[in-house]
């Protein structure tokens, strides 16, 4: 009985809600503040961005992108593990500002309490621009590479990588004075971070799902001497 009251009680505080802030609609010009509100009271299977100002939907994924988005956050998580003070975050919200709450693939960032630039929510969401991105593009290719890089580019992330699926490329920005250029392959074809040094990606083990590659390069790049100084660093 007791629980049939809680229930009922939810569920008028949720029409309640529904009433103050209608559901999201694809293509809505809102704010984030606004956009929050509308996103708490929506179903927990649907995951909408604020790109710019407006409301994104996103389809169904597909097999392809499962894939690479596991392969991305592996990556990403084997160099967290040997980067203490480094944390990496998956699908995880990031309000970046008066117009724009993303909720990214994949994120590196810099704890705050070793000097990163993000901060955390009191209701404990990202708050600020992740130093990397990382997007898996297939149907969400249109705005990864226009519209959502821009907001990322305008809030200060400072690389952001896009594995384009439908063209079979992957595609690495980094941020130089607020404007993101394309980072250049090293001389064997391999890409390395500009700001968390040793993370380095081969493409091409990427693109082929080649995971003992990807993380075989990630290791020869976390055996430099210039991740063992950035550790060091963290920890001071």
């Amino acid at each position: 009985m007791a629980s049939q009251i809680i229930s009922a009680k939810q569920q008028a505080h949720k029409q309640e809600n529904f009433e103050v802030h209608p559901p999201l609609e694809a293509g809505d010009h809102i704010t984030q503040k606004e956009f929050h509100a509308r996103y708490q009271i929506m179903p927990h299977n649907m995951k909408a961005e604020l790109i710019g100002g407006v409301v994104y939907m996103q389809s169904s994924l597909k097999r392809s992108h499962g894939r690479s988005h596991s392969l991305l956050m592996h990556w990403l998580g084997c160099y967290a593990v040997e980067t203490p003070g480094v944390e990496a975050y998956d699908n995880t919200t990031a309000i970046l500002g008066e117009d724009s709450e993303l909720q990214p693939d994949a994120c590196l960032i810099v704890s705050p309490e070793k000097g990163g630039q993000m901060r955390f929510t009191p209701d404990d969401y990202l708050q600020g621009a992740p130093e990397f991105v990382g997007e898996i593009a297939s149907s969400s290719e249109s705005f990864d590479l226009h519209s959502k890089k821009r907001d990322y580019e305008r809030a200060g992330v400072k690389e952001y990588l896009v594995v384009a699926l439908r063209q079979q490329k992957l595609v690495w920005f980094v941020n130089r004075k607020g404007t993101f250029e394309e980072l250049s392959r090293e001389s064997d074809g391999s890409y390395h971070s500009q700001c968390f040094p040793g993370l380095w990606l081969d493409p091409t083990a990427f693109a082929t799902l080649d995971g003992k590659g990807v993380i075989r390069v990630l290791n020869m790049g976390m055996a430099t001497e210039e991740h063992a100084m950035f550790v060091q660093k963290l920890q001071r």
